[in-house]
């Protein structure tokens, strides 16, 4: 979109900062936000964009997903806790192709364009590296779609079978060295894969940029974490992991550590402005002002939290203490959607089951914050995106307010938060280019698209097929696992059925 552009809200609303709506046009000076309006008082040597009976609000930012699950939609079980679908990893992704890659980046991207996203952060894993062809072909994806994102590189040096001892004492013979025969690469190789990576990043860092995700602080050895640490600060790119998701990692944590998982890697130097820590479940509160102190961000994602039971992160006591907050829906294969309204919708309404006090509840305007401008932080782009004011990028969702979901219209952030599921987006421009218009993508062929993942989905099944057999086997000591860590203590309780036996 060359020159100035004039989107002209004609009967419809712009969701403001402070969450307000009002009646503005909106200029836009190539791919950023230049000034609002009263409507019909912009320069009139512009194009106009009609947006008569639509609301607009700044583009949502997913702050945590992975590229590599949505080709693996529909597959996750029910009754799966986070340990299982670990497990079950390899039988999910195993096996695919640079195509593979890249046509699992289009799918994700189209999704959350569809429902309102206009950037994301997404944590790509390769098996048993990561590769520069393999980041390249996701970034390719999102540049083709014409989407925001963060890719990094999703690493570690022990697989999850090597990350917790008890899970091995529980295994028989044959599962421990069925169990034992995967390995991930030396850290030093997978370091220096990402930093081949960074070096020769090929697109614009104002619309794909890398990032680097150590997976899981207990599957990294310290010299791994220190790796990841130097690395971002040489690169000076955003760093995430996730933090304390689950009990298993609490416990297992404070064990091996004697310390908590968030003490451990603020004494290795990962705390900063630019580590952002996903789930964040488990922590205590002086974890809690150790990432506040620090200028760290977290990332909320409770779709995934209940898909897998992991627990209730106390997100107001967070923001509270000063912790940047952002939020996100996880991946298409572990909290099944890339929402964004959803995770929002969820996110209000789990605060109200963790106290009766209604002032602590999580309301409208912390769900939009923590959906735009909270997770914008995390991606190193705050004061960029998340916004619709003047020096903003122009990343703007349009919502038909003909829609039922705004029949009849009363507040619009709330209707956005709590009645909103996507199917009112109308439009979606990132970077002042509509790339979905009146219902229809711009960017790509959505029925090859369609075809492309069918195909690939049905080949990868097949293809995974004794991965998945082989997690099957090793089901029974994942489940005595899961029973040997939930009777253990910790020292804070953040599943409701502890809450119940042990009252605060």
């Amino acid at each position: 979109m060359a020159g100035r552009d004039l989107v002209t809200v004609a009967g419809g609303l712009v969701l403001m900062p402070g969450w307000g709506a009002e009646r503005r046009d909106i200029v836009i000076d190539g791919d950023t936000i230049r000034d609002l309006v009263p409507t019909g008082t912009g320069p009139a040597d512009v194009r106009v964009i009609d947006a008569a009976d639509r609301a607009i609000m700044p583009g949502l930012v997913n702050g945590h997903l992975h590229g590599h699950g949505t080709l693996a939609k529909g597959r996750v079980e029910d009754r799966w806790s986070l340990e299982f679908f670990l497990n079950a990893l390899p039988g999910l992704g195993a096996n695919r192709t640079l195509d593979d890659k890249y046509l699992n980046g289009l799918i994700g991207a189209v999704e959350m364009i569809r429902k309102g996203s206009t950037a994301c952060f997404d944590l790509f894993f390769e098996f048993p590296q990561p590769s520069p062809d393999g980041l390249f072909a996701l970034g390719q994806a999102y540049s083709d779609a014409g989407i925001r994102a963060v890719v990094a590189p999703m690493v570690a040096d022990r697989t999850f079978y090597q990350a917790y001892p008890e899970l091995l004492d529980l295994m028989t013979v044959e599962q421990r060295d069925e169990a034992l025969a995967l390995n991930m690469a030396p850290h030093r190789a997978s370091a220096n894969s990402a930093a081949e990576a960074f070096r020769r990043w090929p697109f614009d860092h104002d619309r794909v940029r890398p990032g680097l995700a150590p997976t899981i602080p207990l599957h990294c050895s310290d010299d791994f974490l220190i790796a990841c640490r130097d690395l971002a600060a040489e690169y000076d790119v955003p760093l995430q992991t996730h933090l304390a998701e689950a009990k298993s990692q609490a416990v297992t944590g404070l064990r091996r550590y004697g310390r908590t998982l968030t003490a451990h890697i603020e004494a290795l130097g990962l705390l900063g402005p630019r580590f952002s820590a996903a789930h964040a479940i488990w922590l205590d509160a002086d974890d809690m002002r150790r990432l506040a102190d620090s200028g760290a961000s977290v990332i909320h994602a409770p779709p995934s939290n209940l898909r897998f039971g992991s627990g209730l992160a106390q997100v107001r006591a967070m923001r509270d203490l000063g912790v940047n907050v952002g939020l996100a829906t996880d991946a298409a294969n572990s909290s099944d959607h890339l929402n964004m309204f959803e995770a929002m919708r969820l996110g209000a309404s789990i605060s109200t089951l963790l106290t009766p006090d209604v002032d602590h509840w999580l309301g409208v305007g912390d769900m939009l914050d923590m959906a735009t401008a909270g997770s914008a932080r995390a991606m190193g782009l705050e004061a960029r995106i998340g916004s619709i004011a003047p020096g903003y990028k122009a990343d703007l969702v349009f919502l038909d307010l003909g829609h039922i979901n705004y029949v009849p219209l009363g507040n619009l952030a709330r209707q956005i938060v709590f009645a909103e599921n996507g199917a009112a987006v109308d439009s979606v421009m990132i970077g002042g280019r509509m790339v979905l218009d009146r219902g229809r993508i711009t960017t790509l062929d959505e029925a090859k698209l369609r075809r492309d993942a069918a195909a690939a989905a049905d080949r990868l099944f097949a293809a995974n097929a004794p991965m998945r057999e082989r997690a099957k086997r090793l089901e029974p000591a994942i489940r005595a696992f899961c029973r040997s860590v939930a009777c253990q203590s910790y020292h804070d309780h953040r599943l409701a059925c502890e809450v119940t036996r042990h009252p605060a």
